[in-house]
């Protein structure tokens, strides 16, 4: 699925909800990112001069769910052994909390928890079923929901609406099928948005879009972008071992994901009983 609307549709969709600036260092480092032959010492400085996303770096790197051998002490050292891409990913996707938190709407901090918790979950998950990018996976983990905080600034009754969408999903009854009901919109749509005028790759943008509409996705055989199926397996997994359901969706039972299992399972290659020991192995890195 590929929008391509006008600046009225796109207002109408987002209903005067205001998607929030790209962060200057964001702008900075893709700037030096395109350039044929990126300065990592650059890159390394322009990280360094944010003590808050220089800290959130070096937490992820050095954390379990990174895998690295040796303990990373510096920017420089980061950027030198993960390369320009993989560490702008990272930084990316740091960029959005600080943009978007509300300190007045207590409810965000439980998104942020639950945010970070599936974003180094589709990390790890990327690193052990072979996707080429694990860096890809975790922006996409943190960024996936953007769109839920510019909702609840929009519509002050958001948080209950969106238990309802996870308390109504099903087969044929998607999450984002009653926010639309309700709200005439809704957070993966948002999200989009905000994902394509933060400028992140396209591929991602799409995941995001289309992240409440897997079951159809994976039934549909004639499917041929890879890349995307194989992202929003990777987020529809962390999600279910992170129990998104609970978290943001106030649900004692995951029904989404029991729509989807055993297609997201077929697809990346996984029995069910693969899936629990690689849930467990997961949840002993850290607690979640």
């Amino acid at each position: 699925m590929t929008y391509e609307l006008t600046s009225e549709q796109i207002q109408q969709i987002l209903q005067g909800i205001s998607v929030p600036p790209q962060p200057q260092i964001m702008v900075d480092l893709q700037m030096e990112q395109f350039m044929p032959d990126p300065d990592l010492r650059a890159i390394a400085k322009l990280i360094s001069q944010d003590p808050g996303l220089s800290g959130a770096l070096l937490k992820i790197v050095n954390s379990p769910h990174f895998g690295l051998a040796n303990r990373i002490a510096s920017i420089q050292q980061a950027v030198n052994l993960l390369g320009c891409n993989t560490v702008i990913n990272l930084i990316n996707a740091q960029s959005i909390k600080g943009e978007l938190t509300d300190e007045a709407i207590l409810t965000l901090n439980r998104f942020w928890d639950s945010a970070q918790d599936v974003a180094m979950t589709c990390l790890t998950l990327a690193k052990r079923i072979g996707y080429h990018s694990p860096d890809e996976a975790y922006s996409l983990g943190l960024f996936h929901n953007c769109g839920i905080p510019l909702m609840l600034k929009r519509f002050p009754n958001y948080m209950q609406v969106l238990e309802e969408a996870y308390a109504n999903a099903a087969e044929q009854c998607r999450v984002v099928d009653t926010e639309n009901q309700l709200l005439s919109t809704n957070h993966a749509v948002v999200g989009y948005f905000t994902a394509r005028s933060w400028r992140l790759p396209e591929h991602l943008c799409q995941v995001i879009a289309n992240h409440h509409n897997a079951f159809s996705i994976f039934c549909d055989e004639g499917q041929r972008d890879a890349q995307l199926k194989t992202l929003l397996a990777i987020l529809k997994m962390a999600e279910h071992i992170c129990e998104t359901y609970r978290v943001l969706g106030g649900q004692g039972v995951d029904l989404e994901w029991q729509a989807i299992e055993q297609l997201v399972l077929e697809y990346v290659g996984l029995s069910e009983y693969d899936f629990e020991n690689l849930h467990e192995s997961i949840r002993d890195l850290t607690v979640m």
